[in-house]
């Protein structure tokens, strides 16, 4: 399995409900930069399918480049999947994905 394939593999994973950091995505995938990890999810070529949008960042906020949609969209989503934010950030210990 290629990197693209198994960082969209792992990111398929993240239920509804729950959030990954490009971190973690960087982790279990073994790609050295959780930038990687991101860089290859804005490149989606299926975000219904490939959540990306339940990526975040390590401190529980989103980041600014959100290509679909952009940053508002991104937050819309999560929310209408029940994540909810605290002054724009995740509370990662309840909604952070266990894998």
């Amino acid at each position: 399995m290629n990197k693209l394939s198994s960082i969209y593999s792992a990111v398929s994973l993240i239920p509804k409900g729950k959030v990954a950091t490009y971190k973690q995505i960087a982790r279990i995938t073994k790609t050295k930069s959780p930038r990687t990890v991101g860089f290859v999810l804005h490149k989606n070529p299926n975000p219904e399918n490939i959540p990306c949008h339940r990526v975040v960042r390590s401190d529980g906020s989103l980041a600014k480049g959100y290509a679909f949609g952009g940053l508002k969209k991104q937050k819309e989503i999560l929310q209408s999947e029940g994540i909810t934010f605290n002054k724009n950030y995740i509370d990662l210990k309840y909604f952070q994905f266990q894998e």
